[in-house]
């Protein structure tokens, strides 16, 4: 007898179909076979599958079954097929009815008792029995949870085989999970270790942050040691906006796919801060392996990727950052296919002024030479620097502000200029279709009528562009850096002053 039953195999961020078929009855010695492309987690599946079945009262076919999971030329990989074959296996040698097997996408990996343990891309699952018109999904507890954001679809949460095999017998007695109550959508607890009313001074850099986070631009930070810049750093998160509901579902989606959930603790989801070290790798960065997967930029995505002494990663990591920052994601080939992955973060960078960290500084002496200098700032490449909209050089504290009692303006406050700032943003794009976008990420095509400048400021800007020997990205970077300083000022038109304090942001170009 022939059955079927919907599966799915993770591909990048996304599921892609899978229909695992099962033919019991045939000639030839009794025994399973297991073919169309698996890998081996998923030929070691039969072992789980037959230990489950016996152990919850079923036996074993007594005759020649194949399984085939197509299409035949994709490669399976995970043990997330454990649950549909054994469904299939019981439907195609009669031990159970298997009604309305292909109404549902089913996902689980057995343990020996029976047991239903969670497998990674419970929302991008979701979202293909969404895609496929299917009524609906099967899937493990924690799996489920994250399923039932998808509308359109029914998602029940299956705890063990002879559950699942009950709940195609008798489905009236199983509930859907209902959206409301899925532990991500609970109001996030703002509740960090920092806050930056903890820093002393340094009240340039702050404006610069605030002002980086508020549309979401990138930003390098150029100081010498003990300056603050990872300080600050590390209290970006508490200054980030909210979530909206797409990117709360892109996230989460990336992060389900990579098997781990680290934002969400029972109380919502924040925005991704990463935190690479320098020794990481090209693929480590980007992307990759033989079944291309999210990397670090990818994990980043709607969120703060935070490369601390940015001279010391490889020249090939840090170029591979270039089409990503430009376009908002990334595109893998190898040879199981091509892929492209979501990577749309604010890079937020730091790095010392020269080798040893003193140049410019009044207290300690530069020992660095001339050609050792360049030869430092020169593994970050012009099209890398170009591509980061504020370069913003820190002096050192000096030991008054650190003695200084007065506490600094709190995070609290900081945010809600910044939300406000955001909520301007959203609604201005709303108008042309856009309201996921930020001063950032500002199209070509909008930039003359978002980002009007009067003959004056043209004038400035030009003398600006011809002693900097700005390039043209640099020119629209310096207008949208404007825009959100207008914003952050509630300033419908940007102004002088605005557009003077975006022009020094390009430290580097300046010094170039």
């Amino acid at each position: 007898m022939l059955a079927t039953t919907n599966s799915a195999t993770l591909f990048g961020v996304n599921a892609l179909a899978v229909t695992v078929e099962a033919n019991s009855g045939e000639r030839g010695e009794p025994k399973c076979v297991l073919v169309g492309l698996p890998d081996a987690s998923v030929k070691e599946s039969m072992d789980r599958v037959f230990s489950s079945l016996s152990n919850n009262g079923y036996s074993k076919p007594r005759t020649h079954v194949t399984i085939n999971l197509a299409p035949a030329d994709l490669r399976k990989e995970g043990s997330s097929f454990d649950l549909p074959i054994a469904l299939t296996l019981l439907a195609a040698t009669k031990q159970f009815e298997g009604n309305d097997l292909s109404d549902f996408v089913v996902a689980g990996e057995l343990g020996l008792s029976g047991e239903i343990r969670k497998v990674r891309g419970g929302l991008a699952i979701g979202m293909l029995a969404q895609r496929m018109g299917k009524r609906g999904v099967l899937l493990p507890p924690e799996s489920a949870q994250e399923a039932c954001l998808v509308e359109g679809i029914e998602v029940y949460a299956i705890n063990s085989l002879s559950e699942a095999i009950c709940f195609f017998e008798e489905r009236s007695s199983f509930s859907p999970l209902e959206k409301q109550r899925s532990p991500f959508l609970k109001n996030t607890e703002l509740n960090f270790n920092e806050d930056f009313s903890e820093i002393k001074g340094q009240y340039g850099l702050r404006r610069a942050v605030e002002i980086a986070v508020a549309g979401g631009h990138n930003l390098l930070i150029i100081g010498p040691p003990g300056a603050g810049k990872s300080m600050i750093a590390k209290r970006i998160p508490t200054i980030l906006p909210d979530l909206r509901g797409d990117e709360l579902l892109e996230i989460l989606n990336i992060y389900s796919i990579q098997g781990d959930s680290p934002l969400s603790k029972g109380k919502g989801l924040l925005r991704p801060v990463r935190t690479p070290h320098h020794t990481i790798s090209d693929v480590g960065l980007l992307g990759g392996g033989t079944i291309p997967g999210p990397g670090e930029i990818s994990l980043a995505h709607n969120g703060v990727l935070f490369l601390d002494e940015l001279p010391e990663f490889k020249r090939s990591a840090l170029e591979v950052l270039r089409q990503p920052l430009e376009d908002g994601k990334v595109t893998i080939s190898r040879s199981a296919g091509k892929i492209t992955l979501p990577s749309d973060f604010m890079l937020v960078a730091a790095m010392n002024p020269c080798p040893c960290g003193f140049m410019g500084d009044e207290k300690n002496s530069c020992r660095c030479s001339i050609p050792q200098i360049q030869k430092y700032r020169a593994k970050i490449s012009g099209p890398l620097l170009d591509r980061i909209d504020i370069h913003i050089e820190t002096p050192a504290v000096n030991i008054d502000e650190l003695q200084n009692l007065q506490r600094g303006e709190p995070s609290a406050d900081i945010r809600g200029r910044i939300q406000s700032c955001r909520k301007v943003q959203e609604s201005r794009f709303t108008e042309y279709g856009h309201s996921s976008l930020t001063n950032a990420n500002i199209p070509e095509r909008l930039m003359d009528e978002v980002c009007q400048i009067n003959n004056t400021d043209k004038d400035l800007l030009k003398k600006a562009m011809e002693q900097l020997s700005l390039s043209a990205r640099a020119y629209s970077k310096i207008l949208k850096l404007a825009r959100t300083i207008a914003d952050l000022e509630t300033s419908l038109k940007i102004q002088n002053n605005h557009l003077l304090e975006a022009i020094q942001y390009r430290s580097l170009d300046r010094n170039v």
